[in-house]
């Protein structure tokens, strides 16, 4: 493996944990897909194409290795870390409001569908191009784009309800 090989897989560190997170949902479990992700990278390097997308590459490992730890779940309970952040130094008003908007969205993210929060995080928080998860998650870049559409909705459904409005007519909720 070359110097600046390692390099990028260390560089992209940051991201594959921030895409784990979002396929699994907590920290422990994104740090052990990481874990496992960058195992079967280097098991596999003959599989690289040098001079193709890395990120792409490891981001479809990381995929594919969370579709074989769900079949292969038994029942388990995920443990929340969130407490186990601290901030020191912040206003505690902006940080609650921060936090509680962050919980809303991280809720509304668990209840897509996978395939919906895979596009969405490798989009909106990669900053990936259709092409390139569409590359990445061995999809055609329209089902990239549908999925992004749909997941775009229904999480704007989600965060703008209310629980005392009532539906307005003509609209379904």
């Amino acid at each position: 493996m070359t110097t600046e090989l390692r390099s990028q897989m260390i560089a992209l560190l940051p991201r594959l944990r921030a895409f784990g997170r979002s396929l699994t949902g907590v920290a422990d479990q994104a740090d052990d897909l990481v874990q496992m992700t960058v195992e079967k990278a280097l098991c596999n390097l003959d599989g690289f194409t040098p001079g193709t997308r890395l990120d792409s590459w490891m981001f479809r490992i990381m995929r594919n290795a969370w579709i074989d730890t769900i079949r292969a779940r038994k029942d388990t309970q995920a443990l929340d870390d969130a407490s186990a952040e601290t901030l020191v130094g912040d206003d505690g008003r902006t940080t609650t409001e921060a936090r509680l908007h962050l919980a809303d969205v991280q809720r509304a993210m668990a209840g897509l569908p996978e395939e919906q929060r895979a596009v969405l995080m490798l989009v909106c928080v990669e900053g990936m191009r259709y092409r390139e998860v569409a590359e990445a998650l061995d999809i055609p870049e329209g089902t990239v784009m549908s999925r992004l559409s749909r997941a775009r909705l229904a999480l704007a459904g989600q965060l703008n309800k209310t629980p005392d409005a009532a539906p307005q007519k003509g609209f379904a909720q």
